[in-house]
């Protein structure tokens, strides 16, 4: 099985999932190895057993992904906050500098922002009391 090409343990569950054999339950299950014989004297006793052992190889699998899914979305929680956070204090800083800034330096500031880039809303009222026309 070649697993180098996923990066997290649930990509490697799924990609276990999608080529599963009864090797590969068994694995899960401790070793224990699963005969299946495919004739047609096979008590219903085996064939019980068999079901039974494959349950639990699908629950294990099943625990195995809601973990890994779990561990996933934790991480994933912390860097969103971890990204408000920062979006925050940019958006305070850029405020502050809008409001630090002078007119001329707001304009030669848009008058450098490459043509791709939107320039800022600029407003179109005479300068404010205080000497900020933002």
């Amino acid at each position: 099985m070649n697993t180098e090409m996923y990066q997290t343990p649930m990509e490697v569950a799924v990609y276990q999932l999608h080529n599963f054999n009864i090797s590969f339950f068994s694995s899960l299950l401790g070793g224990d190895v699963v005969s299946v014989k495919l004739d047609n004297s096979a008590s219903g006793a085996s064939v019980v057993a068999i079901d039974n052992k494959i349950e639990q190889a699908m629950d294990l699998v099943k625990n195995h992904l809601m973990y890994a899914v779990r561990e996933e979305v934790e991480i994933l929680k912390e860097q969103i906050r971890e990204l408000v956070e920062k979006n925050s204090q940019l958006e305070r800083e850029n405020t502050l500098l809008k409001t630090l800034a002078s007119p001329e330096q707001l304009e030669k500031f848009q008058s450098r922002l490459s043509p791709e880039e939107p320039a800022p809303e600029t407003p179109e009222t005479p300068e404010a009391p205080g000497g900020s026309a933002v």
